[in-house]
Formats: C-alpha cells, structure tokens, sequence
C-alpha cells in the first residue's frame, strides 16, 4: 500500500514537471517553407518534455506558420510576421524570442545548428546570461545532453543547471518530425522593437542549383585539393547529375577558391550523412571527417593508399581521380 502511494505520488510529481516545462523551437525558413532541419530540431525539443512552441519569423511567412502548425507534437504557433525580420538578422530576431521566454515561461529554447542557428542562440543565450550547449546529437532528460567534442573524436554528456536551456542540434543526428497529423494553434507572436538599429539587410546573392541540398542529399559526392581547381569540379557535376547527388567540398577546396563556401563540408562547414559518400581527392583531415563521417557507406578516391580518409572509408579505390571520375560517369550511361 506504502509502495504504491509513492509510486502514485511520483507519477504525479513527474506529470507536473512536464507541464511546468515547455520548448521554443526558432523555426527556420525562407518565407515559404520551412529548412528541413526544424523538424529534426522539433524532433529533438520532444524528447525535451514539456509544451511544444515553434516561432515562426519573417516577412510575408504566413504560409510557414501554417506549415508548421501541421507538425505532430506542435502545440502552437507563434507567428511574428515583420519587415525588420527580413534577412532573419541575429540583431533583430533576438529581442523577440528573449520577450517570447519573458511572456511564456520556455524553460528550453532550440533550434538547428546551422548558419541561422550559430549566429542567433547564441547572442539569446548571452543575452539570459545562460550557456549555449551546441551541436547536440542526442537528448538524455531535459537537463542533460550528448555532443561532439575534440572535432568529433569524443563523445561529451553534459548537464546544465541553467534555468533555461539554449540549445542548437545537429539535423542529421535526430529523425525528422512527422510534418502532417498535427493542428497547432496560430497565435501572434509577442509585440517587440522589431528594429534594434544595429544592423541593416542590404541583400543576398543566391546559387541555384537543380540538385539536391547538400545537407538533405541521400547522395553526395565531395571534392579536394586533389582535383587541383575549379574548372576540373566539372568532372563530380557531371558525376552527381548522373546519380541524383549533391555535390560539397573539403575546407581546404573552398579556402583555394575552387569552389564557393556554401559547399563546404566540414567542422566549420555543413555536417551531412548521406546513404552514401563519395570522398574524391580529399586526404581526410580532422575538419573534414566531422562533417562527414557519420554517413552511412563512405567511399574514398585517393592516389595516396596512406591518405586518412581510407580510414573511415568502407569502400577505398588507390586510383586517379581523373581516370577513375569519368569511368565511373560513362558507367552509368
């Protein structure tokens, strides 16, 4: 009888904290739709416990907050539809989810580790005077995570006594959410200074490309040093035209001017893990193994049978890349 009244008691205990806690996902998206990795982030923020919020911010985003609002395990939506949010600026989107905690309690604040996400939660978490636990890959309980650290070639579980957790997760570490099966209310967002001043959108030069996005590609097929410039990227284009794949590049590529940097994959580029990985002409340093190495069949080209890459590779071919490229490309004809 004792034994059971403390197990009833506990359940109950465990069912409050779950109410009391609550989740803020910062939706990422391009005022249409929403970046695949918010709903690896949203992923992530259920097994967080608690209320699921997504914020939605933008100019004219009325159909991402919709889209959203479709999710299953989303509870609502705040929607912050501005023209200073244009550019989704750090500066100006900041204020925002600091009034949002403010008004609705969020005892955890998330969002993916990408460009958008490195440069926004952590001014959020400096601002609540918190730390920012990044890049995470897995969640144990509400206060306490799994990430990466030494370039990936340790495994760090961490428990945070902040009050509120700002928290950025590694897309390719977590199922994406189911994106249909849920009806979260629509709400405006809280009333803010949209416009700190301290920073201005002038505009952006986009690439258009016909293959997949390098982070979302089941396929990708990335270049180095080795294929010694830009032009002879052409090669892998051709490659990955033929097999549906999108196509990145290693640190070193990118800094010799090769290729542009949004093709990077690497600890300081894109983290991807694609069914499959063609590595060709890249030796495999550290920087590049992190972003990478977590794909499910690696395949390397290298001339050098001593290049580190073949170390994580499950497939090696000790071939020229330039003999070896387009044989594979005719192959597939």
């Amino acid at each position: 009888m004792f034994a059971t009244s403390c197990r009833t008691r506990l359940s109950h205990s465990l069912n409050l904290v779950r109410r009391l806690q609550s989740t803020l996902v910062v939706a990422e998206h391009n005022n249409e739709k929403l970046t695949p990795v918010t709903l690896n982030a949203i992923t992530a923020a259920s097994k967080m416990g608690g209320d699921l919020v997504c914020l939605v911010a933008g100019t004219q985003c009325a159909k991402v907050a919709e889209e959203a609002s479709k999710i299953k395990g989303v509870k609502k939506i705040l929607l912050a539809d501005n023209e200073a949010f244009k550019g989704f600026l750090p500066e100006n989107l900041t204020p925002l989810i600091l009034e949002s905690q403010k008004q609705f309690n969020f005892t955890h604040i998330v969002s993916g580790a990408t460009a958008f996400g490195k440069s926004l939660l952590p001014r959020v978490a400096a601002k609540l005077d918190v730390s920012p636990i990044s890049d995470i890959i897995d969640v144990k309980s509400a206060d306490t995570f799994v990430r990466t650290i030494y370039a990936g070639n340790a495994i760090q579980t961490l428990k945070s006594k902040d009050k509120i957790k700002v928290v950025t997760v590694r897309g390719t570490a977590f199922d994406p959410a189911e994106p249909s099966g849920g009806n979260g209310a629509t709400e405006k967002a809280p009333d803010v200074a949209a416009d700190s001043g301290l920073s201005e959108f002038v505009g952006q030069e986009l690439t258009k490309s016909d293959r997949p996005e390098l982070t979302s590609a089941s396929v990708v097929i990335s270049g180095g040093r080795g294929l010694k410039n830009g032009e002879n990227f052409q090669m892998l284009y051709d490659l990955a035209d033929k097999m549906g794949a999108a196509v990145g590049a290693s640190r070193a590529a990118v800094d010799a001017g090769f290729v542009p940097n949004d093709m990077q994959v690497g600890q300081t580029g894109k983290i991807v893990a694609p069914e499959l990985y063609i590595a060709v002409g890249i030796s495999g340093a550290i920087q590049h193994l992190a972003g990478m190495k977590d794909s499910k069949v690696i395949v390397a080209i290298n001339k050098d049978p001593e290049a580190p890459i073949f170390q994580v590779a499950d497939y090696g071919l000790v071939a020229d890349l330039f003999k070896a490229v387009p044989e594979m490309t005719e192959a597939l004809k």
